[in-house]
């Protein structure tokens, strides 16, 4: 069984999830839109033999065939998604939104997929939040978060004009999500974009504080979490192990979450290399997240 799915936005997300939607065998790609003719993105679609329109989500529907499509994802900016999600509202068709708007429901396959599969609009969180909530779960399942924060440091040659106008919403969105889909009390989300030359891969640190926990159980979680993420993104991955810092009463962190433990998680996500350069793990990682929601959802 196959379901036909249309993509919006033609930059450096939505390239990169087309080339991953040719390849699926649960997806037909109907179309890809944007709103410049001269966009790489388009370019390389109809190279590739893709239906595409430079006039965004209004000439993707009245392209021929977008009556076959049952899912669309919008992989532009939060301010663009407002204005597609009211236009396609009365096509009935269901919405994966890579941009922070969160209109829908915050998504992270690894968590919460199956619990919001009758959603109209699915929402992809952040590439911060897509790395960082399953480990936030996977603490809480074990041991209540009181507190999490999470840094995610990108390198600054892949964050595109969409990434870079989306910042304040992407710390807002993540540290939301930290709460509704990781369980944490209270979230924090802080964005780096790194300058070095050459581009370092995504790095992610998770900190959580959490009462007395058995720290093996909370490494066995975070490990199943990690091999459960790595089965749709295969570059990621613990930098080292999981670490455990003795929180006791007086300590400043204590002030966040009572005295217990400092949980810390880091981790790395390489790019699979599909459109832009292995450093790129922050695209790939939201787009290998969309492409797992969009293949169950044609199966649900």
């Amino acid at each position: 069984m196959t379901g036909t799915v249309a993509i919006i936005g033609s930059g450096n997300i939505g390239t990169d999830l087309m080339i991953k939607v040719l390849r699926s065998p649960a997806l037909r790609l109907a179309a890809l839109a944007g709103i410049d003719p001269n966009s790489e993105g388009l370019a390389r679609a109809r190279d590739l033999g893709v239906p595409t329109t430079h006039e965004g989500v209004e000439g993707l529907v009245a392209m021929p065939g977008f009556d076959q499509v049952t899912v669309v994802f919008d992989a532009t900016s939060a301010g663009a998604h407002r204005h597609h999600e009211q236009v396609l509202r009365p096509y009935g068709v269901r919405l994966v939104d890579l941009t922070p708007a969160a209109i829908g429901p915050h998504v992270v396959p690894a968590v919460n997929l199956d619990e919001h599969l009758d959603a109209p609009n699915l929402n992809m969180v952040t590439c911060g939040g897509q790395a960082t909530v399953p480990i936030v779960a996977a603490v809480h399942r074990v041991a209540p978060v009181a507190y999490a924060e999470i840094v995610a440091s990108i390198a600054s040659r892949s964050a595109g004009p969409g990434t870079r106008a989306n910042i304040d919403e992407f710390t807002e969105t993540t540290g939301r999500a930290l709460c509704t889909v990781g369980g944490a009390a209270r979230g924090k989300a802080i964005i780096v974009l790194n300058p070095a030359e050459p581009a370092l891969i995504m790095r992610d640190t998770v900190y959580c504080l959490v009462g007395d926990c058995d720290p093996a159980q909370v490494t066995a979680s975070v490990e199943k979490m990690v091999a459960e993420v790595s089965a749709y993104v295969p570059g990621y991955r613990l930098k080292q192990e999981v670490q455990f810092r003795a929180v006791a009463a007086g300590d400043h962190l204590a002030d966040l979450g009572g005295p217990g433990y400092l949980v810390s998680v880091f981790l790395e996500v390489e790019g699979a290399g599909d459109h832009l350069p292995a450093y790129a793990g922050n695209l790939d990682i939201m787009t290998s997240a969309a492409l797992r929601v969009a293949e169950r959802l044609v199966r649900a």
